[in-house]
């Protein structure tokens, strides 16, 4: 038999906020101690994520862990492959796979490569280059509309990602079809590999972008755990159009010494820099 459709693992339906931040938070020292190990990674992009997909999988989303491609799970489209480390340690989290394989984070025959790589338990698609996730979820999501099966799709974006023209493809294509069944996520911390988005391609008014585009569209500060609970659920009852979360967030997340530092986009923390970022996280 396949999973219920509203298979979730270890959380009661309201979750406890103070049992969520605790939870962001332990995945937030993984992320370190991963990016160490590893010596290479994303640092940046992965801390400011850890609040969206804490408040997605340990409360909205529907999984089973144990059957991980059954056909009514729902779907994620992690299209910021770079923020991986994120997405690892929370899956570790909820079982897909052991914890103790965070620690092989892109060594040489690992399943945790730099971007997510289908194959991984949790991962529907090999992903990283980006502006194509949306497109890829808008692919799901029709497939579940034909198939009629009750399956929602999420799909977390970075906002220097918006700079491909792809993106705004997909948007209309959303639209047009009023998938409803998408939610799309923008990790809006405000920098992008050559630097702040505002002065690469500056983006705003982009709530009224997406609205124009046809979009229902939520404005949240992305490190509330009440505030992207809320939005996931104001996105399910969001009828005939598509759903986009604009999460506000910080690079760096939780570490003072990495926030919106765009030294970290691609930097690993050294050994100081890791007993520091951890001490300072286990304080909070």
């Amino acid at each position: 038999m396949c999973c219920p459709y509203n298979a979730r693992i270890n959380m009661p339906k309201q979750p406890d906020v103070k049992e969520l931040k605790k939870i962001a938070r332990d995945v937030r020292i993984e992320i370190v101690k991963m990016l160490n190990c590893a010596g290479s990674g994303h640092t940046g992009g992965s801390l400011s994520m850890v609040e969206i997909l804490v408040g997605l999988y340990f409360y909205k989303f529907r999984c089973d862990p144990l059957k991980p491609l059954c056909n009514t799970r729902d779907i994620f489209i992690l299209s910021k492959g770079h923020g991986c480390p994120a997405l690892y340690a929370v899956l570790a989290r909820m079982n897909f796979f052991g914890r103790e394989e965070l620690c092989t984070l892109r060594k040489i025959g690992t399943r945790l490569q730099g971007h997510p790589q289908k194959g991984l338990p949790g991962v529907e698609i090999s992903s990283g280059s980006l502006g194509q996730g949306l497109s890829i979820a808008n692919g799901f999501a029709l497939g579940s509309r034909l198939n009629k099966e009750p399956k929602r799709v999420y799909c977390l974006m970075g906002d220097g990602e918006l700079d491909e023209g792809q993106v705004w493809e997909a948007a209309l294509t959303s639209a047009h079809y009023k998938l409803d069944n998408v939610c799309g996520v923008i990790d809006s911390n405000k920098f992008q590999i050559d630097g702040r988005v505002q002065d690469v391609k500056g983006l705003e008014p982009l709530k009224a972008k997406w609205q124009a585009f046809g979009w229902e569209v939520f404005d949240i500060d992305g490190h509330n755990i009440k505030e992207v609970m809320d939005a996931y659920d104001k996105a399910e009852k969001a009828k005939g159009k598509p759903s986009m979360i604009i999460a506000n967030t910080i690079k760096g997340k939780g570490v003072s010494f990495f926030e919106n530092k765009n030294k970290y986009h691609g930097t690993a923390p050294n050994k100081e820099e890791l007993e520091k970022a951890i001490k300072e996280l286990e304080t909070e």
